[in-house]
């Protein structure tokens, strides 16, 4: 079975949201997102406060809200560069008296959970060094106990908190799913991740290139449930792979599998998995993504 490049990562994440204003505000003002030119209903925010854009809200002010059982996002996860960047943010959203839903050391990483004012789901985390992480039934180990905050928050010493690291990308993405079987048949044996972690209860992971993992699922609240299509939440999740081929190659085998692709450009395509969750694949360099998409651009309605 072919495996996606090692330096596949999550690019972006775009999110239909009612009240614009107030999400916006959430990632820009309380995380330090930074906004980018973006239309009048939408925001396009990134980290750095450049281009290409990390989170994208379009607001629809009609749109239901999804149903808690439904399949689709579970939680958005930024990786911060350091346990200081972590630390300072953490603080600052403290200070603000911020609420939190939970802290958790992952063995692996120390994360902090939250949820954006539409209930969004978003994980703040650092990761602990690749050479600390264990091994376990031919995966990664991962578990789930208290963080230690009072020794996350030393980190800062004297320095002030603020907010976000304009390193930080979004490190994974967590989906709720009706099926792992069916997950794990269009993100590992199609698009090739590889499955990092298989044993924890009603969860599977995924990753490129040995991460602990860059997509996880789960069915804790949504095992053979259906998508709500045009409801708050998810839109899309943005995926990017190194190189024109590595695009094709995926492009050929969910072609093989009989996979519709609703669109495809040079450089980018966008898929529906088993749940109807929108999958936008892209390539970090335009301009090198071969034959089947000169064909392809003809056949699908852009």
């Amino acid at each position: 079975m072919t495996t996606i490049p090692a330096s596949t990562f999550i690019c972006e994440v775009s999110l239909r949201v009612r009240n614009l204003e107030s999400v916006a505000g959430f990632y820009g003002d309380s995380l330090g997102f930074r906004e980018l030119p973006s239309k009048s209903n939408e925001r396009r925010l990134s980290a750095n406060g450049s281009e290409p854009a990390q989170i994208v809200l379009l607001e629809d002010r009609h749109a239901a809200p999804r149903p808690g059982s439904a399949p689709g996002l579970f939680h958005t996860a930024f990786l911060f560069p350091s346990r200081q960047a972590l630390a300072s943010v953490l603080q600052h959203l403290m200070d603000a008296k911020t609420r939190f839903q939970g802290f958790a050391d992952h063995g692996v990483s120390e994360a902090i959970y939250l949820a954006d004012p539409e209930g969004n789901g978003v994980e703040l985390y650092c990761d602990r060094p690749r050479s600390t992480w264990h091994l376990q039934n031919d995966g990664i180990a991962m578990v789930t106990e208290a963080l230690d905050v009072a020794g996350l928050l030393l980190e800062l010493e004297h320095e002030k908190a603020h907010q976000l690291d304009p390193a930080t990308v979004i490190g994974h993405l967590h989906l709720q799913v009706s099926s792992l079987q069916k997950a794990e048949r269009f993100y590992h044996k199609i698009l090739g991740f590889d499955v990092t972690q298989r044993s924890y209860p009603g969860a599977l992971f995924v990753s490129a290139g040995g991460y602990h993992h860059h997509l996880g699922f789960n069915t804790w609240n949504s095992r053979n449930s259906i998508s709500s299509p045009g409801t708050s939440g998810l839109v899309s999740a943005g995926i990017q792979v190194p190189d024109g081929k590595s695009l094709e190659d995926i492009a050929v085998r969910l072609d093989q599998n009989g996979i519709k692709i609703q669109q495809a450009e040079r450089g980018s395509l966008l898929v529906h998995d088993f749940d109807n969750i929108a999958i936008r694949l892209s390539v970090s360099e335009q301009g090198s993504s071969g034959s089947f998409f000169q064909q392809r651009s003809q056949e699908v309605e852009l």
